[in-house]
């Protein structure tokens, strides 16, 4: 099928996954309210599996955009192997969220359709911020997410830490929002346009002047904010730690993952030719953020908020393929994006279970003897930390590789030094929680007794351990799809706009 988007109903074709995502959100509500009617309690169980069914339908039209082909490659929407693969890596994120929720919201009382709904409508301002090439559909799609996610976080209001975590994120992120519309504007001051190849295009005419180099840090504090990169990470401890842990872990994947996408596709089109110019910013914020986020994780005490400078450490590692600016550093960004959604979702799953299914049991010190206890869970978590850290045989180890092999192409041997430093820094609070789970012994014989695994987190679990090994010894294919996503990511509209 071909899409001419001069063709008003092309633009829903090409929406198909978002706005199926969207009408499922609104049924999911209708349902849940004719099953409910006026009776207050909790939503039925069958509301996640209806949610669940929802992300299944977006994945199908997300395969069928596969063979879709562009008539107009510059459009406002694109329909490209890179949005696609971003979309992939967001339905991921948000199926695996609904199946470790499963008992955490059933025993914290939040089991509502607005939980599941908000994940919904979350994964719609993801995929398209993914799937614009436009500054202001980015915008868009920031919001959709952002205002979900801030209702998420804060959605716990029995719980201080969540209510405050909530209103810190939404603070914050009103604050980066200016930052990101300024320098919206200034850049459209500077080009003309909004559009990204218009501006790519105007940019190599030699437009631009002194609001261009503004607008383009302004947009990189906007888009570091939402990356948690050193120095705009403050708010990410605080916020892990107080959100529900299921949308800790939704966070920490699929909302980075949305950013690191836009952020790709906004740098590496609209501002190719200004490389030489973010390439220095872009160079400070990964060394910054590599050092800063692994030093400070060494004496975090929380596993939550270990795991929240972990998450900053990793964007670290991201940017380093943003500054390739190459199609190798591109297609490793992915292909970590995939690694880096199993590993950390599946180790926060673990982490719901030994809380109880709350927001206890949150020190290193708790999981003395759950190795143990709970041979199981915490042989699954050994794995999920090994990833994160690099160890060989994970698909966190062949995905870091893939990172080095992109800096060294381009001579990046400053950052390539500083990721492996920064890494084998990592193991020391990784290990730390493996020590205690397998050396310390447990306080009482049934110190762990009440953790439990349900069904849904275990599939959960099976997913993301079993990816994490299948990409650590076969990662070919991913990375092949990964790098045929990007191929071409700027040059077809490019070629267009220039008549070639």
């Amino acid at each position: 099928m071909q899409l001419d988007f001069s063709r008003q109903m092309d633009f829903f074709w090409a929406l198909l996954p978002e706005a199926v995502l969207t009408g499922w959100a609104l049924l999911v509500l209708l349902v849940d309210a004719w099953k409910k009617g006026s009776r207050p309690g909790p939503s039925s169980p069958a509301i996640a599996w209806l949610t669940l069914v929802g992300i299944g339908l977006a994945a199908v039209a997300n395969g069928w955009l596969h063979g879709v082909v562009e008539v107009t490659p510059a459009a406002m929407v694109a329909v490209d192997g890179f949005r696609l693969f971003a979309n992939w890596v967001f339905l991921l994120a948000a199926a695996l969220t609904i199946l470790i929720s499963f008992g955490y919201v059933a025993n914290q009382n939040l089991r509502i359709a607005e939980f599941y709904v908000l994940v919904l409508l979350a994964t719609v301002g993801m995929m398209f911020m993914a799937g614009s090439r436009d500054l202001i559909l980015i915008f868009l799609g920031l919001e959709v997410m952002s205002v979900a996610v801030y209702v998420l976080t804060g959605l716990n209001r029995r719980d201080r830490k969540s209510a405050e975590a909530g209103l810190k994120y939404f603070l914050l992120g009103a604050f980066a929002t200016g930052f990101f519309l300024y320098g919206i504007a200034l850049v459209y001051g500077a080009t003309g346009t909004t559009n990204l190849f218009l501006m790519a295009a105007s940019i190599a005419a030699g437009a631009g002047g002194p609001l261009l180099p503004v607008g383009v840090t302004l947009l990189a504090i906007g888009f570091g904010f939402k990356v948690s990169a050193v120095p705009f990470h403050m708010w990410t401890p605080d916020v892990y730690e107080g959100a529900p842990a299921p949308i800790t872990a939704f966070m920490s994947a699929g909302v980075k993952a949305a950013a690191f996408a836009a952020l790709l596709r906004v740098f590496t089109v609209a501002f190719a030719g200004l490389y030489e110019s973010w390439y220095v910013i872009a160079w400070w914020l990964a060394a910054a953020t590599m050092v800063v986020a692994n030093v400070i994780a060494l004496v975090q005490p929380n596993v939550k908020r270990m795991l929240a400078y972990s998450s900053i450490a990793h964007a670290g590692y991201l940017l380093v393929a943003l500054v390739t600016a190459s199609e190798a550093g591109l297609a490793a960004m992915l292909f970590y994006l995939v690694v880096y959604t199993l590993m950390n979702i599946g180790a926060f799953a673990i982490v719901i279970s030994v809380a109880h299914q709350g927001e206890q049991r949150l020190n290193t010190e708790d999981y003395a003897g759950f190795g143990w206890q709970q041979p199981l869970l915490a042989t699954l978590l050994t794995v999920f930390l090994l990833s994160l850290a690099g160890f060989p045989g994970t698909g966190g180890f062949v995905g870091k590789i893939f990172l080095l092999q992109a800096a060294a192409e381009g001579r990046l041997w400053t950052l390539a030094v500083l990721l492996v430093l920064t890494s084998l820094v990592s193991y020391w609070y990784y290990l730390r929680v493996a020590w205690y789970m397998w050396m310390r012994e447990a306080p009482a014989a049934d110190a762990h007794a009440g953790v439990v695994a349900p069904g849904p987190m275990r599939v959960a679990l099976a997913i993301s351990a079993g990816g994490i090994l299948l990409l650590g010894i076969f990662p070919d294919a991913i990375l092949e799809w990964a790098r045929s996503s990007v191929l071409g990511l700027a040059s077809a509209g490019t070629a267009m706009l220039t008549g070639r």
